[in-house]
């Protein structure tokens, strides 16, 4: 007598078919449907692995806001900016991010205590844009795409302090 599992083991040891391609193109479609790969995930883990790469310290997100600000006199209407701390053990940094035209922000930075310190700017796919921080730690980005966007901070003294790199941010 063959039982339902006598035919399950028979039916998974044959060669995969038309039909069963039919139905893994169902379950995938399911699963795309329910549960979507995030949009982001491929840029994020690029950074993740260039992040151990490196060895270097992570910085965590302690504070964001967004606020509205007008630019200079003439401006029409105010302008939304948004201000982002990073700390780690060893800096901390702090970015506001306003508008630089309809698809674009300018980055005003400061970093302490790394006066003379290297910023690296890291978007997913783009080249990376680097300035270096002056006596007072500020430093800025002027023309900056919107998307998935890291910081790199690498101390003038880098024989011995690490590079700090913060979490991935959506500009």
């Amino acid at each position: 007598m063959t039982t339902p599992r006598d035919n399950w083991e028979q039916l998974a040891s044959e060669p995969l078919d038309d039909q069963d391609g039919v139905v893994m193109d169902r379950l995938a479609a399911l699963y795309t449907a329910l549960d979507p790969v995030p949009t982001h995930l491929t840029e994020e883990l690029i950074f993740a692995i260039s992040l151990e790469a490196m060895h270097a310290e992570l910085a965590t997100l302690v504070e964001s806001d967004l606020a509205l600000a007008a630019r200079g006199t003439g401006a029409a209407q105010p302008t939304e900016v948004r201000t982002l701390t990073f700390s780690s053990e060893s800096l901390t940094a702090m970015v506001t991010i306003s508008a630089a035209g309809p698809d674009r922000v300018r980055i005003d930075g400061w970093v302490a205590p790394a006066p003379h310190a290297t910023v690296e700017l890291r978007q997913g796919g783009a080249e990376s844009q680097m300035t270096t921080a002056d006596e007072d730690g500020r430093f800025a980005f002027e023309d900056v795409p919107h998307g998935l966007t890291q910081f790199v901070v690498r101390p003038a003294e880098a024989n011995t302090h690490p590079p700090v790199v913060t979490p991935n941010v959506e500009l």
